[in-house]
């Protein structure tokens, strides 16, 4: 599969390579500094900008599919669906956040006195993305939220996925970014979630 990523330096983004490069699919990785894109099997590092939506185009035309692993608050949501429709794919797969996930009937995490205040604008920024992903009428899209804790961990491949409420277990809500990442790819491989929001969580 030829996938274009965008954001592909970050925590997120440089795992998200890493999960597609192990399983042999071609990517596309963009970011504003292409140096800090691993140099890795099938990968193909490329400068591109979040706003410049003429450039995002151009890199995104050709491919299968085309992952979103941005900050909201450092992108523009309407922008990169227009760049992706316009490209022609059909397929689009967004890192999510986690503050848009119930934790019970109508209340979300973004709005429980417990979510941290450094992280609300980022939080809401995501819902605003997921609701316009709705409203899109063109695109194949899948938004994956993580658990309320995500940080760069292990690779265990063990985990349970849901769809609009937060994963919880004893110890908290949590995900590593590798086991996000395989259940990013394993999404693309084999879509389940067409038109959805899902979570993984342990």
């Amino acid at each position: 599969m030829k996938v274009a990523l965008i954001g592909a330096s970050g925590n997120g983004g440089s795992r998200l390579v890493a999960e597609l490069s192990r399983r042999g699919h071609e990517v596309t990785a963009i970011a504003r500094d292409p140096g800090k894109i691993a140099v890795l099997p099938h990968v193909s590092a490329q400068k591109g900008d979040v706003f410049d939506k003429p450039g995002l185009v151009q890199l995104l035309k050709g491919h299968d599919a085309v992952i979103s692993a941005v900050h909201f608050t450092a992108s523009d949501p309407k922008l990169l669906i227009e760049a992706v429709n316009e490209a022609g794919v059909k397929r689009y797969f967004v890192v999510g956040g986690a503050g848009s996930l119930e934790v019970a009937p109508g209340v979300k995490l973004i709005d429980t006195p417990q979510f941290p205040a450094a992280y609300k604008t980022e939080a809401a920024k995501g819902g605003e993305f997921l609701e316009l992903l709705r409203e899109d009428k063109d695109l194949d899209w899948t938004f994956l939220s993580p658990s309320a804790v995500i940080a760069p961990g292990e690779r265990t491949g063990k985990f349970r996925l849901g769809k609009d409420q937060l994963l919880t277990h004893d110890q908290g809500s949590n995900i590593s970014w590798e086991d996000y990442s395989i259940a990013a790819v394993d999404e693309l491989e084999k879509p389940a979630h067409i038109r959805e929001r899902f979570t993984v969580g342990y």
